[in-house]
């Protein structure tokens, strides 16, 4: 959970989700359950990019629950298939002391102690383990990076399964114009991947609530924590609309003045 600060004098804030709330974390939660039983009784696999930081680790708790809550079938194998994404994991592992309270009252009652790692849940790291997974006949489900799309493993794992209706590709976060995870959740009637073209004819679905992006909302509080508030406010890593509307925010709900979108190359004196 994000640490709140006494105030700043000079303020740089994201803006990613500036003009969105997210859905409530048990509603994600619902529709990722739906999905899964949805692609396992059509008998497919489930294939998600995912970023290898944050997301696949925020994704596999996820499953962890429903599959401790009798949700989905504790007998779906789970597999990550990303070197980065593993290594990342061992380090979300060795700190505990940075788990919310969430993860510290899942942990008291799980029998694995670990919230990254149950009975079906494998991490890949060779290529040859993950190769092997071309050749899976029954419903599983492979996250693996890159998050969208563009490059990695999860392109082997798109192509050899994105033209089976039986499957279903899952994105998870926000997809760039112009990348291949972009093209997915247009629902393009083909796609190029590694250089060659296939019908997209597997099932897709989006949830967008899985970003560690705070969205309007927790963007607004987090700033309406500060007991001294910035003399200037610069706001980042957004497109126009969401840094604008949130810019428009911050002036009407905290009264701050010198609200900037820096344009590129754009220069301040402070």
């Amino acid at each position: 959970d994000p640490a709140m600060i006494e105030g700043a004098d000079i303020l740089l804030i994201e803006s990613t989700y500036g003009n969105r709330q997210h859905p409530e974390q048990n509603k994600i939660s619902g529709r990722l359950e739906e999905v899964v039983n949805e692609t396992c009784k059509r008998g497919g696999k489930l294939i998600v990019p995912a970023f290898a930081v944050g997301r696949t680790q925020e994704l596999v708790y996820r499953l962890h629950q429903l599959v401790e809550s009798g949700d989905i079938s504790p007998d779906l194998p789970v597999y990550v298939d990303s070197p980065l994404a593993i290594d990342a994991t061992g380090i979300y592992r060795l700190h505990p002391e940075a788990y919310d309270e969430e993860v510290e009252q899942f942990l008291a009652a799980d029998r694995h102690n670990d919230p990254f790692g149950f009975d079906m849940m494998s991490y890949t790291r060779s290529t040859r383990e993950s190769k092997a997974l071309n050749f899976l006949r029954d419903p599983a489900v492979i996250i693996s990076a890159s998050g969208m799309a563009e490059a990695g493993r999860i392109l082997h794992h798109l192509k050899n399964n994105i033209e089976d209706p039986r499957n279903t590709i899952l994105i998870v976060g926000w997809q760039a114009p112009d990348t291949l995870g972009r093209r997915i959740v247009e629902k393009r009637s083909k796609v190029k991947i590694l250089g060659e073209e296939y019908k997209l004819r597997a099932q897709v679905e989006v949830i967008n609530g899985f970003s560690a992006h705070a969205d309007r909302g927790e963007l607004l509080n987090w700033v309406g924590n500060m007991q001294k508030m910035p003399a200037h406010t610069f706001l980042v890593h957004g497109e126009e609309d969401a840094s604008f509307a949130l810019a428009d925010g911050l002036r009407s709900q905290h009264g701050l003045e010198n609200v900037v979108v820096p344009e590129l190359h754009q220069s301040f004196e402070v």
